[in-house]
């Protein structure tokens, strides 16, 4: 199936690019920008954005890794002298 129209992306590209990424990095964050780089190609019109990130989220590759998950809630419960103490 076509996801973007203007690029000529089809779901079968994005699984392949996720799947590439992920297996080159484990800890990579696959973003749809880093696919379309991955597939040589840009975005253009933003239509096809909410069925590119529908097609990404059901590659069982997309998933945050692990030590990335609950970064910002780990950074809001520091206390404000343990912040200006690491420099956030």
């Amino acid at each position: 199936m076509i996801v973007c129209h203007c690029t000529n992306i089809t779901d079968h590209e994005i699984h392949a690019a996720v799947d590439w990424m992920r297996a080159s990095d484990p800890a990579v964050l696959i973003t749809p920008g880093k696919i379309y780089h991955a597939l040589g190609k840009a975005a253009d019109c933003g239509g096809c954005v909410p069925l590119f990130l529908d097609t990404m989220r059901k590659n069982a590759n997309l998933p945050v890794p692990a030590q990335l998950q609950n970064l910002r809630k780990q950074q809001c419960e520091e206390t404000p002298i343990e912040r200006r103490s690491t420099g956030h």
